[in-house]
């Protein structure tokens, strides 16, 4: 049971974090009903909002298919962090997200699906047919993320493309980059630049060591003293 998870879920945490590290199912979902039923059950056995961390090379399109279906289900918001790489399989894992955000360094990638087939013409006739029906059951996941047009996908999958963070964001694959929070200002503070304030700061730390003493007018006047100075001023 133990190597049939590609997932973990975070025990550290108040909130629903789930990993995705490697493969998409080292071992395939197909005709397995071991695997599915576990995955659904640990994600639907809590409430609330979750955040999937996704860094994976791809893997089986039919695991990615059924991952996607139940985070699709799931009731709560489905925030995907890309913080290494979400290809193939795992880009259609990602396009379940309520939110989708990449680091800056991250990348994405989308190619069209592929197999290993044995037979005469017939059979690999068959295999190209299921090939092509792959395709677009991917394209229709897609197609609901980035709202583009399926010819456009299309040939994006045939041409293997390779997406950073902001390619991503610009074709609608991803929603934004992920942002360090301990890089932000606070919002307490108010930066302002005032020429006067910074003349007023440099004068009051130059003006004790020009005049180390307060002078008469600084110290103030006696009411009494001023008056009899300026009844001498007037005679």
């Amino acid at each position: 049971m133990k190597n049939k998870k590609f997932w973990d879920w975070a025990h550290d945490s108040d909130e629903r974090v789930l990993y995705f590290n490697g493969e998409i199912s080292d071992e395939t979902w197909w005709d397995d009903k071991v695997t599915p039923g576990l995955f659904r059950d640990e994600l639907f056995s809590g409430e609330g909002d979750i955040t999937i961390w996704l860094n994976s090379p791809g893997g089986d399109c039919v695991a990615a298919s059924q991952i996607y279906a139940m985070l699709m289900d799931y009731k709560g918001d489905v925030t995907v962090k890309i913080d290494g790489i979400a290809a193939s399989a795992a880009s259609v894992v990602a396009m379940a997200g309520t939110k989708v955000l990449m680091a800056p360094t991250a990348l994405m990638m989308v190619h069209n699906p592929l197999t290993v087939a044995i037979g005469d013409s017939e059979e690999l006739q068959k295999a190209m047919e299921m090939l092509a029906e792959v395709k677009e059951s991917i394209i229709n996941a897609y197609q609901i993320k980035t709202n583009q047009s399926r010819a456009k996908i299309s040939h994006w999958m045939d041409a293997e493309t390779w997406m950073n963070a902001n390619k991503a964001i610009e074709l609608g694959f991803a929603d934004g980059i992920l942002e360090d929070e301990k890089r932000k200002p606070s919002e307490d503070v108010t930066f302002a630049f005032s020429r006067r304030a910074v003349t007023n700061s440099l004068l009051g730390k130059v003006m004790p060591k020009v005049i180390p003493k307060q002078t008469e007018l600084q110290q103030g006047i006696p009411l009494e003293s001023l008056e009899k100075r300026l009844s001498l001023i007037s005679h």
